[in-house]
């Protein structure tokens, strides 16, 4: 003879709580007390109970699944980040898919099709140039599913975001290289376009212009938040008869990249020229120098983003409307000091 499967309400029985509590605990175990959960979760071993998500999702008719869209999955700036985001994800039932929007096969046509309801019950945006393809989303779409942006953020659309403020980060750096001595700071930046570029920039401009010092162009350089960007803007630097003794770069690769590039034609860092980062990625404190540079909160950064993301998913359409009209939650960041930085020499 079979034996029947355990039940949900055979988990609540054993655990002397309601099968909502049950169901709750396992959904949403922040909303139950811990002593709660802890019960909830012995019942679930002690009775050998798993969660059908199939019918579950059939039920609530969902997919599923999340999408999680990333500009470049090769820059292991994301890494932390996508780890974090599955981390609760995960045990929520859903599937997480990732999608590099570089890449050819995540043209704009697979795009719209996660933002098809049908395709996925949520996506998590780490690109913030995808406002063209979202506006297109909506003329072909009677609803998009909830999108929750995290790092990067279209500004003007309204969706929630989890994210650091760029331009206070850029302004750390900044002072750091100014309480060095340093008079003769220039500046590294990402891609043109893109919003973390804008902010790290206009951070850096003000916080040169608070120090009094001057702003010159010509010790700006273009990037693209690359390793070979910042090799690039090594060279110019190279190049120039009047150098900064100081760099802020817009990313710790573009660091790496012009650090590297500086050995490479015998000149060391910081005793020729100090560098800044901004990320603090894992191989930062592992570089030779060691990298001093702007830390990010990432795993921190997916994990509020998934939250807030299965918050909505669960919620009504006024937790929907609340969160599009949320102010954005910006986290903490800090400025790590490490070998790449040190006091200006006459």
């Amino acid at each position: 003879m079979i034996k029947p499967l355990p039940r949900i309400r055979d988990v609540a029985l054993a655990a002397g709580v309601s099968t909502a509590t049950v169901s709750r605990a396992l959904s949403h175990p922040e909303r139950v007390s811990k002593e709660t959960r802890e019960r909830v979760l012995a019942a679930v071993e002690k009775t050998g109970y798993t969660i059908n998500y199939a019918a579950r999702n059939l039920r609530r008719r969902r997919t599923g699944s999340i999408v999680v869209l990333v500009p470049n999955l090769a820059n292991p700036f994301f890494s932390a980040i996508l780890s974090a985001i599955a981390s609760e994800i995960a045990p929520a039932g859903y599937n997480v898919l990732i999608a590099d929007t570089a890449q050819p096969p995540h043209s704009e046509q697979r795009i719209l099709e996660y933002l098809n309801n049908n395709r996925a019950d949520g996506l998590i945006l780490l690109d913030g140039a995808l406002k063209g393809v979202i506006e297109r989303g909506r003329e072909l779409s009677v609803g998009l599913p909830p999108l929750i942006f995290a790092c990067e953020w279209i500004s003007e659309d309204g969706f929630p975001s989890v994210r650091i403020d760029n331009a206070e980060g850029a302004r750390l750096a900044i002072r750091h290289l100014v309480d060095l001595g340093h008079t003769r700071i220039g500046h590294v930046a990402g891609p043109p376009e893109n919003v973390l570029t804008v902010e790290r920039r206009r951070g850096a401009r003000e916080a040169i212009a608070k120090a009094g010092l001057e702003i010159r162009e010509d010790w700006f350089f273009p990037g693209d938040f690359t390793m070979g960007s910042g090799a690039e803007a090594a060279r110019a630097w190279f190049s120039l008869k009047d150098r900064p003794t100081a760099i802020f770069c817009s990313s710790d690769e573009m660091a790496f990249g012009f650090i590297s590039e500086l050995h490479r034609n015998g000149l060391e860092v910081p005793d020729a020229v100090s560098v800044v980062g901004f990320d603090d990625i894992e191989i930062s404190k592992r570089f030779v120098p060691s990298l001093t540079t702007i830390h990010q909160p990432r795993a921190r950064i997916g994990r509020k983003a998934a939250r807030l993301l299965l918050d909505v998913i669960d919620g009504d359409d006024e937790d929907r409307r609340r969160a599009r009209t949320a102010a954005p939650e910006i986290l903490p960041i800090e400025l790590v000091v490490r070998e790449s930085t040190s006091k200006a020499r006459a």
